[in-house]
C-alpha cells in the first residue's frame, strides 16, 4: 500500500464518527457506517495511491487547477465528486488531499454531527 494512503486512510478515519469498509475490495470511509465521505485504493497500478471526494465547496477549482483531479465515475462527477490518482513513485499532496476528506465529511455527515464537532474538523 502507498505510503501515502496510509496517512489520509489514518486522519479519515479520525474524523468523528468515521468507520472503515471495504466493499469492492477497495477502502470506503463511512460516517457512522452509513454514508461513506471518501473512497480509497491502491490506485491503478496497485502500489499507487487513489482518492475520491465530494467537493461541493472547491470542486470546480480543484479540478481547474491540479492535473491530476477529474470527475468521479460511475456519474458521481456530477455530483460533485472528485478522483485524484498517483503512482506508485509519485508523492500524493498529502495536506491537500487531507482538505479534501474534511470537506467531503462536511458535506455527507447529518449537519447536528458537523455542529456538534465544529471544532474537530478545521480548515
Amino acid at each position: 500500500m502507498h505510503k501515502d494512503l496510509h496517512t489520509l486512510l489514518a486522519y479519515a478515519l479520525s474524523l468523528p464518527e468515521a468507520t472503515e469498509h471495504h466493499p469492492w475490495g477497495d477502502i470506503a470511509v463511512k460516517i457512522a457506517g452509513k454514508k461513506t465521505f471518501v473512497f480509497m485504493s491502491g490506485g491503478r497500478s496497485g502500489t499507487g495511491c487513489a482518492i475520491t471526494a465530494k467537493l461541493p465547496e472547491s470542486g470546480h477549482a480543484v479540478l481547474a487547477v491540479h492535473e491530476f483531479a477529474s470527475p468521479a465515475g460511475y456519474n458521481l462527477g456530477k455530483s460533485g465528486w472528485v478522483h485524484a490518482c498517483f503512482e506508485a513513485d509519485e508523492d500524493a499532496p498529502a495536506e491537500l488531499l487531507k482538505s479534501w476528506i474534511d470537506e467531503s465529511w462536511r458535506a455527507n455527515a447529518p449537519k447536528s454531527l458537523v455542529k456538534a464537532h465544529s471544532g474537530a474538523v478545521v480548515r
